[in-house]
């Protein structure tokens, strides 16, 4: 009985050594001359302009929806002259762009759909023919779903019969 009384008085010693132990508070120590203090500051090179090499990014001014008329997908004559300058800046500069095709209201989702397919796939063939490499283009279709400009009026359906360029 004694051995027993002896482990648990142990146990219960040894636990309540381990509990102070851990229930000490945190020191925080505070800096008390400037060179104490962590720099933490971020310190920038220079660069001299004679080093770097003169690297032209070009950008294009030109629009980037090209707009149809009704049931139509051929490209308007303004809409050829942006995209000659797309393709020039392309052919010097490639990169992926996406055509997303786009229609008005009138018709069925279906149609509509095959319309926008019909009218991104023009905008890809012209820029093909000016020399743009075909695999930088992907052609998508919304149809009426992602609509411009809301309403049953030929304003909003002209600003719905898109291509976008992006």
């Amino acid at each position: 009985m004694k051995v027993s009384s002896i482990k648990s008085g142990l146990s219960a010693l040894f636990f309540a050594a381990l509990l102070a132990g851990c229930s000490s508070n945190p020191v925080v120590e505070e800096p008390t001359t400037s060179t104490d203090i962590e720099d933490t500051s971020v310190q920038t090179g220079q660069v001299d302009s004679s080093e770097i090499e003169d690297v032209a990014v070009e950008t294009v001014a030109a629009d980037t929806i090209f707009y149809f008329d009704f049931d139509k997908a051929l490209l308007k004559p303004e809409s050829r002259a942006a995209l000659l300058e797309h393709s020039a800046m392309l052919q010097s500069n490639p990169r992926n762009v996406r055509l997303e095709g786009h229609a008005d209201e009138r018709g069925t989702r279906e149609y509509n759909m095959a319309l926008g397919e019909r009218r991104a796939q023009a905008v890809k063939e012209f820029l093909v023919l000016q020399g743009v490499s075909p695999s930088l283009i992907e052609v998508i279709s919304y149809g009426e779903e992602r609509a411009a400009a809301y309403g049953s009026n030929e304003d909003a359906w002209g600003l719905n019969r898109r291509v976008e360029l992006k």
